[in-house]
């Protein structure tokens, strides 16, 4: 009996797309970061590699626990919180509409998804030069590098979602009498709104990784300035810190949108 229950757990645990219980998923979790911690450890603690440019992990959070005391920090933790949530919002009140717009009709498509195909391949590093142009050096030249690298992922993205919502959904709102914007507002976008919670979950987690992107642009603050000066001076446990930072900061966000899908959502398997 304990050997086919043993079977069947780990048949369980290597199935395809297979439930495990909660603890176990945990474990997993917890086992990953202890080799992180262990392995940087090995490198460090035994020398391996020079503490100037790999610190140790108590010299980390040390300095974390100094930083978490300081106003200037939390002063560069609420710039970049406003330049990322600026960048992304301004990215979904563009992209959002447009992208069920493009998702919806075909003219819409033919206009607008073919040169955001080509835009999206461009770098949001080399607008910089221009941004810092056409918008100076100030805060919006810094939400402008961040919009651009969200906004037309976001667009195909959100055209793509659209598209998956079934056309059977379509066809019945047509055939119980509602008229094409009715069945825009009450059937498509109603259907397609968990896909895009995930894509915006998706989305906001790039914002973050174009955050020290975007404070290259004559930055005097936020995070990614505070990591970039740091590197000037080889102080590799503040830019350890700074990285950390901008981590659990996004680790965060994505939470929240986790937490939002289940809670609106919870009818949704796998609302994660």
């Amino acid at each position: 009996m304990e050997t086919t229950i043993k079977k069947r757990r780990k048949s369980t645990l290597f199935a395809i797309r297979g439930d495990i219980h909660r603890r176990t998923y945990m474990s997993g979790v917890v086992l990953i970061v202890v080799l992180v911690l262990a392995f940087w450890s090995l490198l460090s603690y035994g020398n391996f590699v020079n503490r100037t440019f790999l610190p140790t992990p108590d010299q980390v959070l040390l300095q974390f626990v100094i930083q978490l005391q300081s106003a200037v920090f939390w002063h560069h933790v609420g710039i970049s919180i406003f330049r990322v949530g600026a960048g992304f919002l301004l990215a979904c009140l563009l992209g959002i509409p447009l992208g069920i717009l493009a998702g919806t009709f075909r003219f819409a498509e033919a206009l607008l998804v073919p040169p955001t195909e080509f835009i999206r391949y461009m770098p949001a590093t080399a607008f910089i030069p221009l941004i810092m142009v056409w918008a100076g050096i100030g805060e919006w030249a810094k939400v402008i590098v961040i919009f651009i690298g969200c906004f037309f992922q976001l667009m195909l993205m959100v055209a793509d979602n659209t598209r998956s919502v079934s056309n059977d959904l379509l066809q019945t709102s047509y055939t119980l009498g509602a008229n094409r914007w009715q069945a825009i507002e009450k059937v498509l976008i109603p259907a397609l709104l968990p896909d895009l919670m995930n894509t915006m979950r998706l989305i906001i987690g790039w914002a973050w990784t174009y955050l020290v992107v975007a404070e290259l642009v004559a930055a005097s603050s936020g995070l990614g300035f505070s990591i970039m000066k740091a590197q000037r001076f080889l102080n590799t446990d503040l830019i350890f810190v700074g990285i950390i930072a901008i981590g659990l900061l996004g680790l965060l966000t994505d939470r929240t949108f986790a937490y939002c899908h289940r809670r609106f959502f919870p009818w949704l398997e796998g609302g994660r």
